[in-house]
């Protein structure tokens, strides 16, 4: 199968030889001649192609077209090298699909010549053109988001290059700094900083670049920045360094920390007024202690002498009045410690140690000694805290003292008890005394507060006060659960690994 038009072995060793597939058909479409490479690229035999017309190494879809194309070929008929444009798609034996390049070459002058087809398999061209074209629009979409990023973000971005030249100035940057990105692309960045930080910029910039010492690439800072208007403000300043292709570029994140400046002087202030104030109550404390209280005990070393010396010269209605000046005396005593311990509270600090609570309470209700007929008792063991062991004292000895001291039946209990919370240690205070009404469940926490008439039952208000104020200063809760004629119980939590106060979990 080898026409006359080729001429000679010469031709013929070459198209055997050749890599391409090569085709010959005759002005009729029929194949007159394939090539072993041709062979191995379709699938057929060389008498299989013997009896092909071109058009069936094509898809069906596509054949008819191919037909008109060729028809018009041969009167105009002129040689079309490889990777001149003509791409189509071929069909192997087994109909798989693949995309080819296919040069012509007329064997012959005139019409009614034969055609030497010469069909290269671009299947891995193709891909990798498909690739490199989705790759290329990863990379727009890439570029698309970035880009929306970047004009959308709140902080101002601004990119320059290695002479300190600005490449890019977002929307953000525009609003911070009051120039148009049209106006400032393609000036020296040394513009947004006022002096001498202006005159120190390239020669930092030129420093880095030459030594690779950093004082803000990739560490972040705070600077003064300078807007157009002239007006100078502190800002955080971020940068990082990428590069583009041959350049070096340098992408600047700028945030306006004016605000927080502000906050920050006004925290300050604030600081020294609190530590101002905490003098003043520590004056206010010594005052209390000593210059009201001396006046007080002498009050009642005086009540003391007048029962003493002159008993048999007064009546009974004198004696009562000099009881009640003793009672007032002790109450009021009683109360200047209460606010002084209030007010220690968070100022005074004592070591935090492990405080095994068990043993904590056994010397609270020891030292209480309730009256006969009262009953205190602790449910199972209780948990070990680090804490201020003074602070927890006085937790426990204000609860359980309030519960003794307001008991109203012949036989009362007190059952102290620990529940776990998960991170915390829910702790209750539980009595059969008179209750408390739903209304009053806010109010006894607040200072000087009481529900009982002082005349019957010496209190002042300040146990609950300093309960809560202790709780909260922990991080803890404190509420009471009452029904009136049953009894009362006072919780509150304590977390379980370590108490701190809030202001040392805050910084």
């Amino acid at each position: 199968m080898m026409p006359a038009a080729l001429g000679g072995k010469d031709a013929t060793w070459l198209l055997e030889r050749a890599s391409d597939a090569m085709l010959i058909a005759d002005a009729d479409g029929n194949i007159v001649y394939a090539n072993p490479a041709a062979e191995h690229l379709f699938g057929y035999s060389r008498d299989e192609f013997a009896v092909l017309a071109i058009e069936q190494l094509i898809p069906e879809r596509l054949r008819a077209r191919h037909v008109a194309q060729r028809s018009t070929f041969g009167p105009f008929a002129r040689e079309r090298a490889l990777g001149a444009g003509l791409e189509l798609l071929a069909q192997r034996k087994d109909g798989s699909e693949f995309p080819v390049d296919v040069s012509l070459s007329p064997l012959g002058t005139g019409a009614g010549q034969p055609v030497l087809a010469t069909v290269h398999d671009i299947t891995r061209r193709k891909r990798a053109e498909e690739e490199l074209a989705r790759e290329d629009h990863l990379l727009r979409e890439s570029e698309a988001r970035l880009r929306a990023i970047v004009d959308t973000a709140v902080e101002a971005i601004i990119t320059i290059d290695a002479c300190g030249i600005i490449d890019a100035f977002n929307p953000a940057a525009e609003r911070l700094f009051g120039y148009r990105a049209a106006e400032i692309i393609g000036r020296n960045v040394a513009l947004l900083m006022p002096a001498p930080d202006r005159e120190a910029h390239d020669g930092y910039l030129q420093h880095y670049l030459q030594t690779g010492e950093r004082r803000i690439i990739g560490i972040g800072r705070e600077v003064t920045a300078r807007r157009r208007d002239g007006t100078v403000f502190p800002a955080e300043l971020a940068v990082s360094e990428f590069t583009l292709g041959e350049r070096r570029l340098f992408t600047g994140m700028v945030r306006d920390i004016s605000a927080r400046k502000q906050a920050e002087a006004r925290q300050a202030q604030l600081l020294q007024e609190i530590e101002a104030a905490n003098e003043e109550l520590k004056s206010f404390a010594y005052v209390v202690s000593h210059d009201l209280k001396a006046p007080l005990r002498g009050i009642g070393s005086l009540a003391d002498w007048l029962v003493t010396d002159y008993a048999d010269k007064l009546d009974e209605q004198g004696r009562e009045y000099l009881g009640l000046m003793k009672n007032r005396v002790s109450r009021m005593d009683a109360l200047i410690d209460g606010v002084l311990e209030y007010s220690r509270v968070g100022r005074v600090r004592e070591s935090r140690v492990a405080v095994e609570l068990s043993a904590l309470v056994a010397g609270v209700i020891q030292m209480l000694a309730p009256p006969p007929g009262i009953t205190v008792v602790v449910d199972g063991p209780l948990p070990t805290v680090v804490a201020e062991r003074t602070r927890l004292q006085q937790l426990f000895q204000n609860l359980i003292g309030n519960a003794i001291k307001h008991l109203d039946k012949p036989q009362g209990e007190v059952r102290i008890a620990c529940a776990d919370a998960g991170s915390r240690w829910t702790f209750s205070v539980a009595d059969n005394g008179p209750g408390i009404k739903p209304r009053h469940h806010e109010r006894i926490f607040q200072l000087f507060q009481t529900l009982t008439p002082r005349d019957r039952k010496e209190s002042t208000g300040v146990g609950l006060a300093l309960v809560k104020k202790i709780v909260e200063l922990y991080g803890g809760q404190v509420w009471v659960e009452s029904t009136p004629g049953q009894g009362s119980t006072f919780y509150f939590t304590l977390p379980k690994a370590g108490v701190s106060t809030k202001r040392e979990m805050e910084q």
